[in-house]
């Protein structure tokens, strides 16, 4: 396999369309370069470069070559199972749980992602998923004083971040709980706004709450499989 590391020439270009949006994604999450691709499905890495960011058509043979590359499916990289819940593949053989350590579920949840929030009103429970960014032990997320994740202002709450991999039927959930509190402070949200960036709810829609969940319990599970 080629080195994964960038190559000092190779810029990223944003991605255009649907097919090259989802390659980019999927090998950025692998953390592999154009490179490393292009060296996995024989091809070159300007090629690469043109699928991620060119709308177009692609033989169905390189298609295929780039889905075992990125090792996942035809059909994910399509768009095929867009609408689909996921983990609706079969189960893997010989699968195996494995609890995860407090550092890895921290390394797993990341700098920023989406989760789904619980919250309990008239002794109703709810689940509503929301875009967080984390900082240290604490996860924040955005969201409007009227909705419903700002009920768990206040309470402790669970906060749930998981990804599945379909491909390979395996994944891994991470569970988060602790108290949540409406941050007011200028301070604080101004942290907070900076952490965010320009990366704003995919909701949309006036959003100008924090609301933080300080972690007193993280735990996390993992499925594993071998080579399919």
């Amino acid at each position: 396999m080629a080195d994964s590391g960038k190559d000092e020439q190779e810029v990223e270009a944003p991605a255009t369309g649907d097919f090259g949006r989802r390659t980019a994604a999927r090998r950025e999450y692998l953390g592999l370069s154009r490179r490393d691709v292009a060296h996995r499905t024989a091809s070159a890495p300007g090629y690469i470069e043109y699928v991620e960011t060119q709308p177009g058509s692609h033989g169905m043979g390189f298609i295929v070559r780039l889905a075992h590359a990125l090792e996942t499916t035809v059909d994910e990289l399509t768009g095929a199972t867009t609408d689909l819940p996921p983990g609706s593949g079969r189960a893997a053989a010989h699968p195996q749980l494995v609890e995860l350590s407090v550092e890895e579920c921290w390394e797993l949840i990341g700098g920023h992602g989406v989760g789904r929030v619980v919250v309990s009103h008239e002794r109703r429970p709810a689940v509503y998923p929301v875009n967080y960014i984390t900082v240290g032990n604490r996860i924040a997320f955005r969201t409007s004083p009227a909705s419903g994740p700002a009920q768990a202002a206040g309470e402790e709450t669970a906060f749930e971040v998981d990804h599945i991999d379909d491909a390979f039927s395996r994944g891994w959930s991470v569970l988060v709980v602790g108290e949540a509190r409406a941050v007011s402070d200028p301070p604080t949200v101004e942290l907070l706004q900076k952490e965010a960036g320009p990366r704003s709810p995919w909701a949309g829609g006036d959003r100008d709450l924090w609301v933080e969940v300080t972690a007193t319990r993280v735990t996390g599970r993992r499925i594993t499989t071998g080579d399919p």
